[in-house]
């Protein structure tokens, strides 16, 4: 072992070890979710160990009509569904729908298929709360995204426009910030347009009208309750 170590701890070798050994670091956090999935019968094990799906309940209202951007195959929905009075599910693919509405379906949740990105939400009933659980990372242009969603939506409360959002922290660890420095694959999904530091993300949402009245980070990833900013700068 302790020859092993010279050999490694040689600049020659290490330099062409390296990018090697980050590309193998990369396809191991992939299969080993893949690979966990298996094992517990198709159901990532992040489910229960983030417990995102009972951050983003623990902040709807009873009485709420929820919008849930991108909504995949319905789970974000099912969990909401069990506290807000409604739920609207967008959702680009098809086959995803298929699957909310045969296994998720209830009276208190609709699944769209749509673009979220063009759809018109004025065919919506007035929203209090807009969710997006791992969708802004995925949208290339994600201010104009925002607005035209803030201002296409009919609120039920024009004094508090309140979206709870969820996305990915680029520096979530130093090995994500080494692979980007020397031009690697370093996303942990290679349809990520961006994935964020907290100064990046405020930024963003300010300038897309959206101010974060609280967050937390977890597990690498920002939890952000916000809301949209009046033109007088105040929440509403």
């Amino acid at each position: 072992m302790s020859l092993l170590i010279n050999i490694l701890s040689t600049r020659i070798v290490a330099k062409m070890l390296l990018r090697p050994m980050l590309s193998i670091h990369t396809l191991s956090y992939k299969l080993s979710g893949l690979l966990a999935s298996v094992v517990h019968d198709s159901t990532h094990p992040k489910h229960q160990i983030m417990k995102y799906k009972e951050w983003f309940s623990d902040n709807i209202g009873a009485n709420d009509i929820v919008l849930d951007v991108g909504c995949n195959t319905g789970m974000m929905p099912e969990v909401m569904s069990l506290k807000a009075s409604f739920v609207y599910g967008i959702e680009i693919e098809e086959k995803h729908v298929d699957i909310a509405k045969k296994l998720r379906s209830k009276i208190n949740i609709e699944f769209i298929c749509a673009d979220a990105t063009t759809y018109d939400y004025a065919k919506c009933s007035p929203i209090d709360v807009v969710t997006l659980s791992n969708v802004l990372e995925h949208i290339e242009h994600r201010e104009p995204f925002l607005k035209t969603l803030i201002n296409q939506i009919s609120w039920n409360k024009a004094n508090y426009k309140k979206l709870l959002i969820r996305v990915p922290m680029v520096d979530r660890d130093w090995i994500t910030i080494y692979k980007k420095e020397n031009f690697m694959e370093y996303r942990l999904d290679n349809t990520h347009f961006i994935e964020y530091t907290y100064d990046d993300f405020k930024s963003e949402l300010l300038r897309a009208g959206v101010g974060i009245d609280s967050y937390h980070i977890r597990f690498g990833e920002i939890y952000a309750v916000c809301s949209v900013i009046d033109d007088d700068g105040s929440a509403c």
